[in-house]
């Protein structure tokens, strides 16, 4: 019982290193323990890292070749391909056909999300969508007193728990004849407004993006016709929304 009564964590008194003396203050703070361990952390990472340098220097094959050693430079330490060597590989006929690869892989791309954006609003509809403008629906009646006595859900000629819902909102004697198909509860419809809110951020989404690649493909577009020889005059910069506007010189056809 003694021995177990010392071994209790409880009993035992908490170890505190001590402090810097008063009379070595001018010296810094004290290292302890866990600064210690940091700084022999980094020590042995910077040693481990020069270690591996150095086996991969001594293993290096002499004679292994890369083309960019002699397609890139030194500059202020760091490596960057030498881009004179490129354009003069390159002709300006393979470059016009490298703008034309590009522009029909974007124009791709953007018919594509074209026909999910039409996809998904035939699917959704555009129920409860945001932004959407709200729906107005005026009820005339011909006096005061059948204001104050109005029942919108009688006017529907549907249940109260219905009236807040612009589709979907069957009348009485359908209710009576048919059974409603589908969840009812309410954590279910909440769950299926939630799913129905992800696709519409999903759908606004795909919009921007065909959006996006209409006007990156634009700006291509524009940039190769700016190649032909042709007399031309600008009408507008390009900006980040638009490209470039030119007028061409009308030419006669043949």
């Amino acid at each position: 019982m003694a021995t177990f009564r010392k071994a209790l964590k409880s009993k035992q008194r908490n170890h505190h290193e001590r402090a810097q003396l008063g009379s070595r203050n001018f010296l810094g703070l004290l290292e302890k323990k866990k600064d210690y361990k940091l700084r022999a952390n980094d020590y042995h990472k910077k040693q481990n890292l020069l270690s591996a340098l150095r086996r991969k220097a001594m293993e290096k094959n002499p004679d292994e070749f890369y083309y960019k050693m002699i397609s890139s430079k030194l500059e202020d330490g760091v490596h960057r391909a030498n881009r004179e060597a490129w354009d003069v590989e390159v002709t300006e006929e393979q470059r016009k056909m490298m703008r034309t690869q590009d522009l029909k892989y974007v124009e791709m791309r953007r018919l594509a999300d074209a026909k999910k954006i039409e996809r998904m609003k035939g699917e959704l509809h555009l129920l409860d969508a945001k932004g959407k403008q709200e729906n107005q629906h005026t009820f005339f009646v011909d006096s005061k007193r059948e204001v104050q006595d109005f029942s919108l859900a009688e006017r529907l000629n549907t249940v109260p728990e219905l009236v807040g819902r612009a589709y979907n909102r069957p009348t009485l004697e359908t209710l009576k004849t048919k059974i409603i198909k589908g969840p009812t509860d309410n954590y279910s419809l909440q769950k299926l407004a939630r799913q129905r809110g992800h696709q519409y951020t999903i759908l606004s989404q795909r919009i921007e993006r065909e959006r996006k690649l209409y006007v990156i493909g634009q700006k291509i577009q524009s940039r190769r016709e700016i190649q032909e020889k042709t007399k031309r005059v600008k009408m507008s910069n390009e900006t980040k929304e638009a490209a470039a506007v030119y007028k061409y010189e009308a030419k006669r056809k043949r």
